[in-house]
Order: structure tokens, then sequence, then C-alpha cells
């Protein structure tokens, strides 16, 4: 075989070709599976017979009452053993995991900013910093005169205790 690549044209020319029989290969599909519903209705289910009196056919819709009310029945026996046949399967699956156990896989570490975490977690929309020392509340540092004096004015004492104990209270 060459090694020569197909052109584009030919390439679409034959895509467009494998479409058509596809295509074609559907509506065959479709028109048998038509045909074989029909086939099976007129097999199972023949069309009833409306001649005759009011009697005659009060006694056809019987029937077709009593043969509905029998595969209703059916239905519903069979809806009720799978219905029954999937609770036992969950119970045995709740039971085989009980058993094995469910395994942990091993956790990777991964080392990752408080932003990229944040962004992980928020998604890429919020962009969020986490300068947490910018938010910190600025204090001041206070320089206290102390006084040169071993006995000092007990009045001024008494009124730096009181400013402190404002500055505390309102911060």
């Amino acid at each position: 075989m060459s090694d020569k690549k197909m052109t584009s044209s030919r390439r679409h020319h034959l895509k467009s070709l494998i479409l058509q029989v596809a295509q074609g290969m559907l509506e065959q599909e479709k028109a048998d599976i038509e045909a074989a519903k029909e086939a099976y209705m007129a097999e199972h289910c023949p069309a009833p017979d409306m001649n005759g009196d009011q009697a005659a056919l009060m006694e056809v819709c019987k029937k077709l009452h009593s043969a509905l009310d029998k595969i209703d029945e059916d239905r519903y026996d069979a809806e009720a053993k799978v219905l029954k046949a999937n609770k036992e399967i969950e119970d045995l699956k709740i039971k085989v995991v009980d058993l094995v156990g469910v395994k942990k896989p091993a956790l990777k570490k991964v080392r990752m900013s408080a932003d990229t975490m944040l962004k992980a977690l928020l998604g890429s929309k919020h962009t969020v910093t986490m300068d947490l020392r910018a938010n910190l509340k600025q204090v001041k540092k206070e320089t206290k005169e102390e006084s040169t004096e071993a006995v000092g004015d007990w009045r001024k004492n008494i009124e730096d205790k009181a400013d402190r104990k404002k500055m505390f209270e309102s911060s």
C-alpha cells in the first residue's frame, strides 16, 4: 500500500456514501419492525365481530374486560416479582460491601496555598485573596512617660488609669 493520504474530497464522498447506505438500512429496519408488529397483532388479536344485536355486543365487551383484567393482574404480578428481585439484589450488594469493606485509596499530600484552595472551592469566578496580615487591626504602641520622681502626684496616676480603662472598653 502506498503512504499517500486520501484527499478531502474523496474522504467526504466516501463518508456521504456510507451515510446514505446507513440511512437506507435504518429505514428498512423500521419497516421490518412495523411489519412484525402488524403480523403479531393480526395473529394474536383478531378484530372482534361487531355484527349482531346488542346482547351479542355486550357479551363481546364483557369478554374484552375479563381479558383486560387478567392481563392487568399478570402485569401487576410481574412488577411485584421484579421489585422483590431488585430489593433482594440491593440487599445482597449491601451485604457484599459489608463483608468485603470499602477500600479507601491512599491519599496523596498536596501542597496548596490558601488562595489556590479558595479558588478551587469557590471556582475561578471568585478571586479571593487570603492576606491575613492585612486584615489585622493596627495597634500603635503608646510610649509611657515615666516620671523620674519616685513619689508622683496621686491625682495624675488616677487620671492615667481612667484613660487606659476607657481605651480598653472602647476597643
